[in-house]
């Protein structure tokens, strides 16, 4: 199954752990089936599906996977993406024209999930992508974008972790809500119909034992 190589903390690959990969793989365990990691570029994650490099995706990146064979399960974990800012530019970002004239350094394929907010922004040659999510934190501490677009809990995380790592407090952020979640955004496909429905079960069973939120609160209440 493909998975994006830098997602803390959903994805270790160092250490095949994180919250999306134990939620998965205990899902498709606990009707016998066995994960095995793949990891990928973010951009790349959906094209290792279409070109059947894997048997399983984590994401579709925003892209359609059905006229490739994908069928999609329940939806394992939520990525609340918005919209974070220095909160010393007190910038006002409620609709896409909000964004004209500023930077966004977002996650790869962040264009195409969010056509509407990013497409003018790219075309103005003020939008940029970058896989490592560490590097949009810091760039944003210094400066360099006026935007970055990413994850509440992967931004927090990279916060922490940049003050454990430095001993240095970053610069005071805000966030501008400019979507509204759809659990249905970040749903991962099979190829295999009885793997699918495996791990929808799988799933559910995770999610009413307990088992979901104590995989969360390891990764988030440390």
């Amino acid at each position: 199954m493909a998975f994006g190589d830098r997602i803390p903390p959903f994805c270790f690959p160092e250490t095949n752990s994180g919250i999306e990969l134990e939620v998965i793989g205990e899902a498709l365990a606990l009707r016998g089936h066995v994960l095995k990691p793949a990891y990928f570029p973010f951009a790349r994650v959906p094209l290792s599906f279409k070109t059947k490099r894997v048997d399983a995706a984590m994401t579709d990146g925003g892209e359609d996977l059905r006229p490739y064979g994908a069928l999609y399960g329940d939806t394992a974990v939520v990525y609340d993406n918005v919209l974070i800012a220095l909160a010393s530019r007190k910038l006002h970002i409620k609709t896409p024209a909000d964004l004209q004239g500023l930077s966004v350094i977002a996650f790869q394929g962040a264009v195409k999930r969010y056509p509407e907010w990013l497409g003018p922004v790219a075309a103005a040659g003020k939008y940029f992508e970058q896989n490592d999510q560490a590097i949009q934190v810091r760039t944003l501490d210094l400066g360099r974008y006026d935007l970055v677009l990413s994850d509440r809990t992967i931004f927090k995380y990279f916060t922490r972790q940049h003050k454990l790592e430095t001993g240095k407090d970053l610069q005071v952020v805000e966030e501008h809500t400019f979507t509204t979640v759809d659990p249905a955004d970040y749903r991962p496909v099979f190829r295999d119909s009885k793997i699918r429905d495996d791990f929808n079960a799988g799933l559910k069973q995770l999610k009413s034992s307990g088992r979901y939120q104590q995989i969360y609160d390891k990764y988030l209440l440390k």
